[in-house]
């Protein structure tokens, strides 16, 4: 009697479904997922030597370089600033408004920004600047 011995069962890993499938994933969550990007304020502040650390307070107005307003990132008219300026100010514990002001603004705008703030009733105004250590970077 002959013994046959067991058959050897070939096994091969197909690795190409595999393959297949996961990039059929990437695809599908680079279809589906969208990036938002946060609109910025482009501002370049101007430079003092004499600048100072503040923490960031709650009310900031910010002037664009194409004389866009902002008040706290939000987008406002010259018209409709005083009002929104007085409820945050009336909101708001410390009430100081700073103002960030593109470099190459009108001065003229800027002077009203700072004139409505005081109208508004605000305690304090600063405005943001620059450190020479930060103009360099």
């Amino acid at each position: 009697m002959e013994f046959e011995g067991r058959k050897k069962v070939e096994t091969d890993f197909n690795i190409a479904p595999l393959i297949d499938i996961v990039f059929l994933l990437l695809i599908f969550f680079m279809l589906s997922s969208h990036f938002v990007t946060q609109p910025g304020i482009k501002i370049t502040l101007p430079t003092a030597s004499t600048a100072k650390f503040h923490p960031e307070e709650e009310i900031i107005v910010s002037i664009s370089n194409d004389n866009s307003l902002y008040l706290n990132e939000k987008m406002v008219s010259l018209e409709s600033l005083p009002d929104k300026l007085r409820v945050k100010i009336r909101e708001a514990k410390q009430k100081t408004v700073i103002i960030r002001a593109d470099e190459k603004i009108d001065l003229g705008l800027a002077v009203k920004v700072l004139d409505i703030a005081k109208k508004a009733e605000a305690e304090g105004l600063l405005i943001s600047t620059k450190t020479k250590e930060d103009a360099k970077q």
